[in-house]
């Protein structure tokens, strides 16, 4: 009888394989998901804002700090702008402005109208080198003030050209009487524009006044200030012939104060002088030219100038004369403080005066509006210190 066999085998049995299930990935539910990466967003977006800010805040201060740098302790500004030609110009002139009565500094106070500090023009000159620009322009319109500030320009000028070997061109823009001469003689060149004037080479002091017979003091309903029956005398002390011409008080006579007239003397001869050496003529024919003012042909002709000509051909002739491209140059110019300037203390521009307002008139500068200085001024002071 036979018997059915199990199959021989040298393996045992295996279990079948399990069926495969993909892993499944552990999942955040959506909301802590979505309000993490908001979170990590907003924390980005925040240290974003925080870096800009302190990046524009030391932006600020340091641009604060260049403009406070551009501001001078009496609240100058000695920002640069255009005045003629384009911005991006290779070639540079500066441009130095002299207009209305010339004070001294602006620690002697200001005047009804505006005006020109002297010492600060001279600094301007005295801080000038040869890479900031490849001459000066002197734009003159005045009718002159004190000697000191009209004399420090002058002397200024004169060290400016001997230090940087630079010309420095004068164009008189209406008039340059009295000082204005004074500060413009020692330039390389002078120039005036149509229908200047310039001359009064003269000083003065005054007006003095006198009151005879004084009856009452002070104003009443219908008479303001003091009552004489006398009259009132206002004197001037000058030199130059017709220095005081067209003061309506003027009573000369030949006992005026000797040790003032002596003084006025004095700084007569030192301006003649002055003007003499550094424009070639005589003393005696300067004396001769006394107080008169001339057009500007006129002062072509008697050697206070060199020659007539508009601004634009001036400004063209200076370029050239400095060996530049009038067509490729910029000829530059301290300018008004802007907004941002104004609220970090800058009150006006370097150089300049400006005209006290009606609150102010206790600072009117003594240095011209109390009669005791030598002027070198032409007209009526009265009319700049009220």
């Amino acid at each position: 009888m036979s018997h059915s066999e199990e199959p021989q085998s040298n393996s045992p049995y295996l279990p079948p394989p399990r069926p495969y299930a993909p892993a499944v990935a552990n999942r955040t539910p959506g909301f802590r998901s979505g309000f993490g990466l908001g979170t990590g967003i907003g924390l980005g977006l925040m240290l974003g804002a925080v870096v800009l800010s302190i990046v524009s805040g030391l932006f600020a201060i340091a641009m604060a700090g260049i403009l406070v740098r551009g501001i001078t302790p009496d609240g100058a500004s000695t920002s640069l702008s255009p005045l003629w030609g384009a911005a991006g110009a290779k070639g540079r002139l500066r441009a130095i402005t002299v207009s209305g009565t010339i004070l001294t500094s602006p620690g002697e106070g200001g005047l009804l109208a505006s005006g020109t500090y002297g010492y600060e023009i001279a600094q301007q000159l005295d801080e000038l080198t040869a890479d900031d620009a490849a001459g000066v322009v002197l734009l003159i319109n005045s009718p002159g003030g004190s000697v000191t500030g009209s004399r420090a320009i002058s002397d200024a000028v004169e060290r400016y050209r001997a230090r940087t070997g630079l010309p420095v061109l004068v164009h008189v823009e209406g008039l340059s009487a009295s000082g204005g001469v004074y500060s413009m003689v020692s330039a390389t060149e002078v120039t005036a524009d149509h229908g200047s004037t310039i001359g009064s080479i003269g000083v003065m002091m005054g007006p003095f006044t006198e009151y005879r017979d004084v009856v009452a003091l002070g104003s009443t309903l219908t008479t303001p200030g003091v009552t004489t029956t006398g009259g009132i005398t206002q004197r001037y002390i000058t030199a130059g012939s017709s220095k005081d011409l067209g003061n309506p008080y003027r009573s000369a006579t030949e006992e005026e104060i000797a040790s003032l007239q002596a003084l006025v003397d004095g700084e007569y001869n030192h301006f003649v002088q002055h003007v003499s050496k550094h424009r070639n003529i005589p003393e005696e024919t300067i004396r001769g030219f006394g107080a008169a003012v001339f057009t500007a042909d006129d002062a072509v002709a008697k050697g206070l100038i060199d020659q007539v000509m508009g601004r634009e051909e001036f400004f063209r002739h200076a370029a050239t004369t400095a060996g530049l491209n009038p067509d490729d140059t910029v000829v530059e110019t301290v300018r008004a403080p802007s907004a941002l300037e104004s609220l970090l203390g800058a009150e006006r521009a370097w150089g300049v005066s400006p005209a006290l307002r009606a609150d102010e008139a206790t600072l009117v500068a003594p240095t011209l509006c109390s009669a005791t200085r030598p002027l070198v001024f032409a007209g009526d002071v009265r009319g700049v210190c009220g």
